[in-house]
């Protein structure tokens, strides 16, 4: 079974799918096997490893070291193609579909496509779409990409209906590392109105009850990544509030 199938299969039978974001460029590899094993232990369904900005060169050695711990998908979220190595199970091979870039739009796509066949990673279609949450991203700094103000509904689902239609498997709204406030329930439901494929929401989410409510507006999956480096301790609070059907 495909990662991806993995992903959807666990969506129909939980409600939604719990995902924890590890940065490998944190300078705290003692942390990275409690972490993981938090996460085998909580219910977590999946690890996206990857962040926007690479410190030094030990990404590769991170990446093996979750998967050595990792009893769930290690899945990679790209921030550039020098993040890529083979330890992955998988990757979102995304597209920044809200921005007006074309090297994160196709340009990093197409430096790691042979790379990626070449390492045998099973890829999963994804288009990004990034949110304004209320502080400046790295991604919006490294991407050079204006997020989507909250309150423009319209656009967004605009963006999200033009990444379905070109194919992509899954939508991501996200608002970033370190937002204020998450994507709005209104805009998640908005959205979900009008596409058929699943939708993965992060950035801002700080409580499970949070979580709960943007599950139930219509994201499939929920990704947590600040709020765990900070108290790893509270995925499995996360783990049972979005799997509303266990």
């Amino acid at each position: 079974m495909s990662i991806f199938t993995d992903l959807i299969t666990t969506v129909s039978k939980k409600g939604a799918a719990y995902v924890v974001l590890i940065d490998p460029d944190r300078n705290d590899e003692g942390s990275i096997q409690d972490r993981v094993q938090k996460a085998n232990n909580s219910g977590v369904d999946a690890l996206f490893v990857g962040g926007s900005l690479m410190m030094d060169s030990k990404c590769k050695e991170r990446v093996k070291s979750i998967k050595s711990y990792s009893n769930i998908p290690v899945i990679f979220f790209p921030g550039g193609v020098g993040q890529l190595n083979p330890y992955y199970d998988a990757m979102l091979f995304m597209s920044v579909i809200s921005g007006r870039n074309p090297h994160y739009l196709i340009g990093e796509q197409v430096i790691a496509a042979p790379l990626v066949k070449d390492m045998g990673i099973e890829t999963i279609p994804t288009g990004y779409i990034l949110i304004d949450g209320g502080a400046g991203s790295t991604v919006e700094f490294m991407s050079g990409t204006r997020p989507i103000p909250m309150d423009r509904v319209d656009v967004t689902v605009a963006h999200a209906l033009a990444g379905q239609y070109l194919g992509m498997k899954l939508i991501y709204l996200e608002a970033g590392s370190g937002a204020n406030y998450p994507v709005s329930s209104h805009l998640i439901k908005a959205v979900n109105d009008v596409i058929d494929v699943p939708m993965i929401v992060g950035g801002g989410i700080r409580t499970p009850e949070v979580a709960a409510e943007l599950v139930h507006s219509g994201a499939s999956i929920i990704v947590t990544g600040t709020v765990i480096e900070d108290d790893a301790s509270r995925m499995k609070e996360f783990s049972d509030a979005i799997h509303w059907r266990e």
